[in-house]
């Protein structure tokens, strides 16, 4: 275990009685359940994009949240909002399993989990996340900004944000070792060895809930991400920006 994750466990053990000793919230459900069909662009050469049909998730029960790919609990009181135990639900990883890519090894999704806190402002919410990868031992902080515009009965979200990740989450998503490159070569390709550095990715992107019926309502939203030249500049990679987004229905529970 490295010393980040001694760090964030530390916390988490030392802020559980606190979180005991809080007002009890509802003990039910409250937000938006359902399903949806989410979608990313490739950013690895020879893959396509990806469209999967997933739960969707927004609401709290109790302490506990899930906010569409990040699940966590409230511990303390903090500003506007509370200190969060998070973990992210990422679809990073894939699988080498192109001609294109013989001899390079399938990368596993991370599995980023740490702390942070939502921050409700009279002028939007502000998302921090600063998280530990379990699989690459690497590091993430996400800064998102989100405001809020009522067209109507539809709620719509403009969005802007930083996604920081360590050299050690870059490189086990894109890096190439010299064996990999090696094998790859024998099998006829030309990936050479690749040593990825930290990487800084800006992204904007709107979200928004359109009513229909009763508690029914469609959810939407679009990402769009520019790669940091550390991504870029990977032979892995055959893309400079990325799109990802979703497209669902759900209940609302009150």
């Amino acid at each position: 275990m490295t010393a980040i994750s001694k760090v964030l466990f530390a916390t988490l053990a030392l802020a559980a009685p606190h979180l005991q000793a809080q007002d009890a919230a509802p003990n039910r459900f409250v937000g938006d359940l359902g399903a949806a069909v989410y979608s990313t662009s490739a950013l690895i050469k020879s893959k396509d994009s990806t469209t999967t049909a997933l739960p969707y998730v927004y609401g709290d029960w109790g302490r506990f949240f899930a906010r569409v790919d990040t699940l966590g609990a409230q511990i303390l009181p903090l500003g506007q909002g509370h200190l969060e135990g998070v973990m992210r639900i990422s679809q990073e990883g894939y699988d080498a399993n192109s001609s294109a890519l013989k001899g390079i090894s399938s990368r596993s999704q991370p599995m980023p989990m740490g702390l942070g806190t939502f921050q409700r402002t009279s002028l939007g919410g502000v998302f921090v996340y600063a998280m530990h990868d379990l699989n690459s031992g690497g590091n993430a902080l996400d800064l998102t900004y989100g405001a809020r515009l009522e067209l109507g009965s539809v709620k719509v979200y403009p969005q802007a944000g930083l996604e920081y990740r360590s050299q050690a989450y870059v490189q086990h998503l894109y890096g190439v070792s010299a064996s990999e490159a090696a094998a790859n070569s024998a099998a006829g390709g030309r990936m050479t060895a690749y040593t990825a550095g930290a990487a800084t990715t800006p992204m904007v992107g709107v979200a928004a809930s359109v009513p229909l019926s009763g508690p029914w309502s469609l959810q939407l939203q679009w990402r769009h991400k520019w790669l940091d030249s550390v991504v870029k500049n990977s032979p892995l990679v055959g893309a400079t920006s990325q799109n990802t987004g979703f497209a669902g229905l759900s209940y609302e529970f009150k």
